[in-house]
């Protein structure tokens, strides 16, 4: 692999520690490291790896200047052929997000504290895999800026314990001991509350040596000289000793006999914390953020409240007279730093991140409306997962037509658009878009092709968008095939997208998966109406959408159909839909027989199981002629207003009744005459019946 890390500067420091650790292990791996960052003085270390080094102004927030970087960094990746880009911190990540976009290039990032919740620092959670160093840097994530948790990896920091000399605290009794604190000159590293500590140790250990290594920031010098002012005051000049910005960490704490981090805010991590450990130096810190996951009160180190000096002092006194309670605890953090947070285990979790990026696509189907339509889709969602096998696919779907897809293995999520409850109107349609955003689809493939499918597939962001063009809404996608209105059957409409992903020829078969559970509802429905084991049964389906009334065979049809079946022995079962009942009730009135009134009381894995019983299934162009077709229920469709070569499921088990009509297919949900229907009689339907089990062959 090769990969390129983005930060804004490379001196002393915990990430950039880390950025140069991680790159020479990538080296040692057989794997190609790239760093560009604003320079620093690390950069001759990194450069004497045989690391690459690109300086550039990536630490200005000039947006000027990041507008002039996104291109320099796409050639550097074009360059150097990046397969992923990764990201340290914001103004990086803006740049590294869209240079890496440009340049098909993975982005990942890595979130090292606590960003302000601003539209800012909302890029550091737009990776592909966010990698949070803590808990709860992962929980500050999810919280604050709405990452799933599926894109979130947990990688706590490591340290290279070849680089730190481990040995365990001496006999108590000294006079003379040293304490430090490490890290920037900053208010939130609470600085102010050590020296107030210190102050009260000098009763137990006048001769006590305090260092600081850290210094303030560039700009904020005038924080360094408060702090000096401070000591004088506390009477501490003589014991503390400001070193300044260091690269020598490990030496220094090997001299040190208690490490504090005064932190006053929740801290990300505490790399400093893990390096004692490795270091055999008791740790005494304030119990904030991330400190808590490192750190076990008693048992690896001490905790006490921030902000507390007589806590943070009383417990350095502990650790410094008690030898026995801090050799404890040093064995027992080194034993943490070994098996935790050691620098193997955090390179073999980031470069198992990194392939799981590479590997592992994000696909997202749409299809939004129609609960028959989403059915027809199982075929595309099955070449879809063959083509793509270790990708995340997920569905957005319907409420009602989620329904359908229950059990399906081919999607690892089902995303709901409830457009006619919750998710109506545009403000919700804007929320559930950026909702779907977040989880950073690469490809999206619209089965829908509507003005607010392809909408959708915009404001996903995906880089690959899928569909038919057709309107001025075509313009939304950016693979597209034109829809030329050919007469072909709805799968084989279907493929026709896929084959723009290199989908050809798979089975086009439907699939349904009712479970025991929906097989064993079915036999109690049909027991409470006297239905045996071996009684043959037709389904009757005297419904379709309430939007086509123009597909409805008259009522008094139904029911001579029901009381011809019931003379030949064969109990009729009429589905449908909860709205479907009136017409179920009508149909009963009018039979001398009495069949089976399932209508309002299955769902549609229960109705997929109910066709397992039937010998066969009339009905209208609807979606149980779909349920049917991939049970493998043989089905009698009766089509009017449609046109049977483009809606007709596949299936080898059918046959479709229909009248020629010089005004059909008219694709009109209402009519006056419905003569298209009206004129398919009951001898038709029932010649169909019977034709069916003449062979497995379809007719029409």
């Amino acid at each position: 692999m090769k990969i390129v890390q983005i930060l804004p500067r490379l001196n002393t420091g915990g990430v950039e520690t880390g950025v140069i650790d991680l790159s020479q292990r990538l080296i040692k791996l057989g794997h190609n490291a790239v760093v560009i960052s604003g320079g620093g003085e690390l950069v001759k270390q990194l450069e004497a790896s045989g690391i690459k080094h690109y300086t550039l102004p990536v630490y200005s927030k000039n947006p000027l200047t990041i507008l002039r970087m996104i291109p320099v960094v796409k050639r550097i990746l074009n360059k150097e052929g990046a397969d992923i880009l990764h990201a340290r911190s914001r103004v990086p990540a803006i740049i590294g997000y869209y240079a890496a976009r440009s340049a098909g290039v993975v982005f990942i990032t890595t979130c090292h504290g606590y960003y302000s919740k601003k539209p800012f620092s909302k890029v550091m959670g737009w990776g592909k895999y966010v990698i949070a160093i803590s808990q709860v840097i992962a929980k500050h994530m999810m919280d604050a800026f709405k990452v799933p948790y599926r894109r979130i990896k947990l990688i706590y920091r490591g340290v290279d314990l070849e680089k730190f000399s481990y040995k365990e605290p001496g006999k108590s009794g000294k006079s003379d001991y040293t304490i430090g604190i490490i890290g920037r000159l900053t208010p939130l590293k609470g600085h102010t509350y050590f020296f107030r500590a210190a102050a009260k140790l000098l009763r137990h250990f006048p001769r006590i040596k305090v260092l600081v290594v850290g210094d303030a920031s560039p700009g904020k010098e005038k924080y360094r000289q408060e702090l000096e002012d401070l000591v004088r005051r506390l009477g501490l000049s003589r014991n503390v000793e400001f070193l300044g910005r260091r690269g020598d960490i490990p030496e220094i704490l090997s001299g040190l006999d208690v490490l504090v981090l005064a932190t006053t805010v929740p801290e990300g991590f505490g790399r400093v914390i893990i390096e004692a450990f490795a270091s055999g130096v008791p740790v005494v810190a304030t119990s904030v953020g991330g400190v808590t996951e490192i750190i076990r009160d008693g048992e690896n180190g001490l905790l006490v409240p921030p902000e507390d000096p007589q806590s943070m002092s009383d417990a350095i006194v502990r650790m410094l007279k008690d030898t026995s309670l801090a050799t404890d605890i040093v064995r027992r953090a080194r034993k943490d730093a070994e098996d935790r947070f050691n620098l193997d285990r955090m390179i073999t979790e980031t470069v198992r991140v990194y392939e799981e990026a590479l590997e592992t696509k994000r696909i997202l189907v749409i299809k939004i409306s129609a609960v028959g339509d989403c059915i027809l889709a199982t075929p595309s969602l099955r070449a879809i997962r063959q083509k793509n096998p270790k990708a995340y696919i997920a569905l957005l779907t319907g409420r009602l037509e989620s329904q359908a897809l229950k059990g399906c293995p081919y999607i690892d999520e089902v995303i709901i658009y409830d457009r006619k409850g919750r998710d109506r109107g545009w403000l919700r349609f804007l929320e559930l878009a950026a909702d779907v955003r977040r989880y950073c689809f690469e490809e999206i493939v619209d089965l829908q092709n509507n003005s607010k499918s392809h909408l959708f597939a915009l404001l996903s962001t995906a880089t690959k968008r899928y569909g038919y063009r057709k309107g001025w809404h075509g313009l939304l996608l950016n693979r597209s095939i034109k829809d030329d209105k050919r007469r072909i059957p709805p799968v084989e409409h279907q493929f026709r997208v896929l084959s723009l992903m290199g989908i050809e020829g798979p089975s086009k078969s439907l699939e349904l998966w009712p479970s025991v559970a929906d097989e064993e509802a079915v036999r109690g429905m049909l027991e409470s109406d006297w239905v045996g084991d071996n009684q043959a049964l037709v389904g009757i389906n005297p419904a379709a959408s309430p939007r086509w009334m123009t597909k409805r065979w008259p009522a008094e049809n139904f029911a001579k159909l029901c009381d011809i079946l019931a003379v030949r022995e064969i109990r009729p079962v009429i589905i449908g839909t909860a709205a479907d009942s009136g017409t179920a009730k009508e149909i009963i009135s009018l039979t001398r027989s009495k069949p089976v009134d399932l209508t309002g009381k299955t769902t549609i894995t229960e109705l997929a199981a109910l066709m397992k019983r039937l010998k066969c299934l009339v009905t209208s162009d609807s979606a149980p002629m779909h349920v049917a077709a991939a049970m493998g229920t043989p089905f009698v469709a009766m089509f009017g207003p449609t046109d049977p070569s483009r809606h007709l499921p596949p299936s080898e088990h059918y046959a479709v009744v229909r009248k020629a009509m010089a005004c059909s297919p008219c694709y009109k949900p209402v009519c006056s005459d419905i003569r298209c229907m009206r004129e398919i009689s009951v001898e038709d339907v029932m010649k169909a019946i019977e034709g069916l089990h003449a062979g497995p062959k379809g007719s029409k």
